[in-house]
């Protein structure tokens, strides 16, 4: 497949900084501190970043060095390693020349000090701290805070390992709506007033291009595909899904090798306008009239979507281009992050199923996701094929992105559980959520937090990671 298909690593700069002065009245300290530096930098290169240093910094010169280095380097982020104290300045100033979020790092490489024995130079090589509130109250009063800080020690110590991950997947959601191009086909579904979405406030809030797209665009790219495409993309299909057969709910029937071959051969098509387009993402919904060519696309984009979805290209039904983007931060930050909406309330065990028919992230399905032929799809025009699935059991992260009345973007976040048991076999996805209080409670105050009705349903409590996307991208974020 295209490379325009792999995702974009965040460009993630790192500068270490010390305090000049010392270096004549402690021979050896800027040496050792350096090394500690080199430490961080090699624990960042373990993650799933680009990382581009800056440097040892140890005044206001190299700090304005460093900044134009690491700004010509496009960088998206940046960590600030403190390996001692450090004047404000030396640190602020690369800070706040290069305007990127920014982590002040503090990790001690002892975890205490040998008091009895504690020299000047012990105490400065463990220093790391002692111009946390300096630097990070500048920031403050500069209008420009810290995006987050992690203190702890440099060796055998998971906490900070652990945030480091965790902000290096931030910095991937917020590079991944950099020079991105997010496809939007046909138009809303009819009616859905919390659908509707203005391209250029889009892009205002989020930094990403939409382009529009025509259904010419897709058939042409579909009737171009050749048998070996189909057959190709056929054995990947067979590879993941397991085949069903049809069940209680009469709208199900027989997969037909033609049902399967016509998905097949619209996958292929998906992935060439991905490619074409240079796409990050896609919202797409197409009504359909007396079974035109269309219409028999459009109700066969599932398997092709899950697809793409499950490969970190998220496709969203409806034309919903708010989920979409959601679905696309819940997918950077490893959560997974599938097409999803409120399905009925079991108030025996009092969960909700969560689920919907069209596109959903098949990695985080619990075993191999199931297709189901459909001779409809409720509520849409045409036949085709529908997958079903539960995502894993465990904690679940729910994240909608909708708008205040201001036009403003917000995102509305949930935690709870995924937890084993039935689910209706009917061609889409449901998965049983509890949310740590009654499930009435929760429906309550989830709908009352204004979110748009469709979200991404991801893997793993997330909730954290997702406030600090939305303080680096400055979307508010409303936590249920």
């Amino acid at each position: 497949m295209s490379t325009l298909l792999q995702r974009a690593k965040a460009r993630v700069g790192v500068i270490h900084v010390g305090h000049e002065p010392y270096w004549g009245q402690f021979p050896g300290l800027k040496e050792e501190l350096e090394g500690y530096g080199r430490q961080f930098e090699a624990m960042l290169a373990q993650e799933d970043v680009e990382v581009i240093s800056g440097g040892f910094v140890d005044n206001v010169e190299k700090s304005f060095a460093a900044a134009a280095t690491l700004k010509s380097k496009d960088i998206d982020f940046l960590f600030c390693f403190l390996t001692t104290y450090v004047t404000s300045s030396s640190a602020a100033t690369a800070i706040l020349n290069l305007a990127v979020p920014t982590v002040l790092v503090a990790l001690q490489p002892r975890k205490n000090l040998d008091y009895s024995r504690t020299t000047t130079y012990m105490q400065l090589a463990n220093d790391n701290i002692c111009s946390l509130p300096e630097i990070g109250g500048v920031l403050v009063r500069a209008g420009k805070p810290a995006a987050g800080m992690i203190v702890g020690t440099l060796l055998d110590d998971e906490r900070p390992r652990q945030q480091l991950k965790e902000w290096c997947r931030v910095a991937n959601a917020k590079r991944a709506f950099r020079y991105a191009k997010i496809g939007y086909l046909g138009h809303t579904y009819e009616g859905m007033y919390d659908m509707n979405s203005d391209p250029t406030a889009f892009t205002a809030a989020f930094g990403s291009h939409v382009q529009m797209l025509e259904m010419d665009d897709l058939a042409k790219l579909v009737n171009g595909v050749n048998p070996q495409e189909i057959a190709n993309k056929l054995d990947e299909i067979k590879s993941i899904f397991t085949i069903a057969d049809p069940y209680i709910d009469p709208v199900t029937r027989l997969i037909k090798q033609e049902d399967l071959n016509w998905s097949a051969k619209v996958a292929v098509g998906l992935d060439k306008l991905i490619a074409e387009f240079g796409l990050t993402g896609l919202a797409y919904y197409y009504r359909g009239l007396d079974g035109n060519e269309f219409e028999r696309i459009g109700s066969n984009m599932v398997l092709g979507n899950s697809l793409l979805t499950g490969k970190g290209v998220p496709l969203a039904g409806e034309a919903d281009l708010k989920t979409c983007a959601a679905m696309l931060i819940m997918d950077r930050l490893e959560a997974g992050g599938s097409f999803a909406e409120l399905h009925p309330c079991d108030f025996v065990d009092d969960i909700v199923l969560v689920g919907h028919d069209g596109p959903h992230n098949i990695n985080i399905s619990d075993g191999r996701p199931i297709i189901r032929g459909l001779d409809l799809f409720h509520g849409k025009s045409g036949s085709g094929i529908g997958v079903e699935f539960s995502i894993k059991t465990g904690p679940v992260t729910l994240l909608s992105i909708s708008q205040r009345a201001d036009g403003q973007y917000k995102m509305v976040v949930a935690e709870g559980n995924s937890i084993a048991g039935e689910i209706p076999q009917t061609g889409n996805t449901n998965t049983r959520c509890s949310f740590n209080r009654s499930v009435a409670e929760f429906v309550e105050q989830w709908c009352s937090a204004g979110p748009t009705h469709h979200f991404a349903l991801g893997i793993g409590h997330v909730g954290k990671q997702i406030q600090n996307v939305g303080r680096v991208m400055g979307i508010e974020v409303h936590v249920v």
